[in-house]
């Protein structure tokens, strides 16, 4: 049996149904979840475990039997856990077929069998009573339904209906409750990930279009490891506050709510952005205490627990508010079933009951079309004005200048510096209509014209009957994913050749690879063994894991934004291919294969990779590495750009008193012009 997986396609720039495997879907899951991130969060599953023992300790003492409810068990983990601190019975409940599957071989490896059971369905499916799943209700409920968000995995519907359908009238609840925290502040960086702020031109300012400025914005929240935002990118303007708690003891409505919370303003400035994140007590008293707080609030040289299945929240306020010290202020958080939201207002009287706010949803376009790091993209100052600085080299009164790039600024640019007509092609309707949008604020509608049309089927009177002089491109275009996706540029210039003069400049000339073999200081959690947890046998988690990452599509990079990421570099950057855009694509495959040399001590867990595009010749901008330390070899990274990440299948340890001395990692990378597709492999050699 095949099944259709969806996948970028860099020679058209969309996404193409590939038939794969049938057990594409399941691999994936696999690769590409949390488990080990999970497993290996050796905070979270103590506590859960002190948690867990404490519970069962209050329901013997009033001399019940302990009777568990685990939903979302996942590996069995927290059933194992009940049983050892002497449970007399667990209903273990995960949804997830191979996961649920890989729970029995667990409890059956650990000797579990006969006190766990294992059950295949959703927790509101599950029965109770003679012939059904449970023979009795529970007392005791165990969860671990938790998201970024809190909420956003459907934690209280799944508790609601729990509580009135699977359990006792009197439960103990591990986690016992839950609490939300949030602060609001002003944040330049922050709030470029959801504005397009004003451009400045040579001879004018471009200002967006009014509903993109009053647009409340995308309705999914920001996830994001604050622990690596620089505590000076914002100003706080209130303190920490409590906004809500959960008690999971209690009985739970997912009914729709607000939270408002009054506060006075710390200090003058623009209300932009709420920080959130919650932690959790696993006991009545709150002495096990799980927080997802930010690292800087942790006291110095306290150890501060990693975690990548939950980090921290980014809610953007629908507009941007003006406030004074010592304002008084009401900031409310609306809750349904699923996500969280917060609004600004004066504070409401004793009497008011705070309105219930909509539940944000873009109107303007923009983000829908453009995620947070291509917003702060567009916003960065810096790299625009490498883009001016090169076409002001490249561009003359007399230019015919063609953009291939999804929602660019260049062709703002290329007028701004005069070239005589400017066209931008859009690969879909929505971009087409915000770019409209856009000209048509600023009065450009006429001097910029859209054709959204693919590169191949573009004719000379579509450009007005003329040849393109200067083709140019960020490049950037919505469908990418990884670095090399965005050569759909080279592609489009290919098919382009007909309408291009013969002296024709290409803007950037070139785009070359780069490759970084790295120790990452936490990340590699995501993809490292773990054949023991907690004492207990997970080894076969280890091995769904491995079976997984050997699937030919796991085998590949992935994406991930390493300014969240901190890693060192142990070798030093190496450039392994270069695609040359005043040329055509090639008709073969183009291969290359070399090694680069570590040169620091270290773990060497992975190797990064990026693209860097050669504007002009003295003009470049890169897309991952900005600066290596030179004594501690910390990485800074692009943060507007996500980098590719090919995690070794085997490490190197090259730390002080290891076997190793002197290493390298082996590349072979093999582009597939006909695919567009980059394959690689990377092998350490000792």
């Amino acid at each position: 049996m095949k099944v259709f997986c969806g996948r970028v396609n860099p020679t058209t720039g969309a996404v193409d149904w590939v038939e794969e495997d049938e057990n594409y879907d399941y691999h994936q899951e696999i690769a590409r979840s949390s488990y080990a991130d999970m497993l290996h969060d050796k905070d979270r599953n103590e506590k859960y475990y002190h948690g867990i023992r404490a519970a069962v300790r209050r329901v013997k003492e009033r001399g019940e039997e302990a009777v568990v409810l685990d939903i979302g068990t996942g590996t069995g983990l927290l059933s194992m856990m009940a049983v050892t601190a002497g449970a007399d019975y667990c209903y273990a409940i995960e949804v997830f077929k191979p996961m649920a599957d890989a729970a029995v071989k667990i409890v059956q490896t650990n000797g579990f069998s006969d006190k766990i059971k294992v059950i295949n369905k959703h927790s509101t499916e599950v029965t109770v009573g003679p012939g059904g799943d449970m023979v009795r209700r529970a007392n005791i409920l165990i969860t671990e339904l938790f998201d970024t968000e809190l909420i956003g995995e459907g934690a209280l519907p799944s508790y609601e209906h729990a509580q009135r359908n699977l359990m006792q009238e009197r439960w103990e609840a591990v986690p016992h409750r839950a609490t939300v925290y949030a602060q609001l502040v002003e944040s330049h960086r922050l709030w470029s990930w959801n504005k397009l702020f004003p451009i400045q031109l040579d001879c004018r300012t471009i200002q967006p279009p009014p509903e993109m400025q009053s647009c409340p914005g995308a309705p999914s929240v920001c996830d994001v490891q604050l622990s690596q935002l620089n505590p000076g990118d914002f100003t706080p303007l209130s303190d920490i506050m409590v906004i809500f708690r959960v008690d999971f003891s209690q009985h739970i409505s997912s009914s729709a709510a607000s939270h408002p919370v009054n506060f006075t303003s710390a200090t003058n400035g623009a209300a932009q952005v709420v920080l959130s994140w919650w932690d959790i007590d696993m006991d009545p008293e709150g002495t096990i205490n799980c927080s997802m707080k930010p690292s800087w609030l942790y006291p110095r040289l306290h150890p501060v627990p990693w975690r990548d299945h939950w980090m921290q929240c980014v809610y953007f306020l629908p507009e941007e508010k003006k406030v004074a010290q010592g304002e008084e202020l009401c900031l409310t958080a609306h809750q349904d079933d699923y996500c969280i939201w917060y609004s600004l207002t004066k504070p409401s009287t004793e009497e008011d009951s705070p309105a219930f706010s909509e539940h944000p949803a873009c109107r303007c376009g923009a983000h829908i079309n453009w995620n947070r790091a291509r917003f702060g993209e567009l916003n960065d100052q810096s790299r625009m004005e490498k883009y001016k600085k090169a076409l002001k080299k490249i561009l003359t009164p007399s230019s015919v200048c063609l953009c291939v790039s999804d929602g660019s600024l260049l062709p703002l640019l290329a007028h701004s510096i005069g070239a005589a007509r400017v066209y931008t092609m859009e690969s879909s309707s929505m971009s087409q209509h915000l770019m409209e949008k856009l000209f048509q604020t600023n009065h450009l509608k006429e001097a910029i014209q859209i054709v959204q049309k693919s590169p191949d089927k573009v004719t000379a009177a579509d450009l007005g009957d003329s040849k393109v002089s200067a083709l140019i491109g960020e490049p950037f275009f919505t469908t990418s994913l990884l670095p090399w996706h965005n050569l759909y540029f080279w592609y489009s210039r290919s098919a382009l050749s007909g309408n291009m003069t013969k002296d024709c400049t290409v803007l950037p000339l070139s785009a070359s690879l780069y490759v970084l073999a790295v120790e990452f200081r936490d990340l590699w959690r995501i993809r490292s063994p773990c054949r023991s947890c907690e004492g207990f046998d997970v080894s076969i988690m280890d091995e769904m894991i491995k079976k997984s990452l050997d699937f030919r599509e796991s085998q590949e990079a992935e994406p991930h934004p390493l300014w969240e990421y901190p890693c060192r570099a142990l070798s030093d950057p190496t450039k392994v291919m270069t695609f040359d855009f005043r040329e055509t694509v090639p008709t073969d495959d183009v291969k290359t294969e070399g090694s680069v040399n570590l040169v620091r001590p270290g773990m060497c867990h992975g190797v990064v990779l990026w693209m860097e595009y050669q504007l002009t010749e003295d003009i470049s901008v890169s897309t991952g590495l900005l600066q290596v330390d030179d004594e501690t070899g910390d990485c800074q990274w692009y943060p507007h750009s996500k980098q590719g990440i090919y995690f070794l299948s085997s490490l190197l340890d090259l730390r002080p008193g290891s076997s190793h001395s002197h290493s390298s990692v082996t590349y072979q990378l093999t582009f597939h012009p006909q695919l567009g597709d980059l394959r690689m492999s990377f092998t350490p050699d000792s």
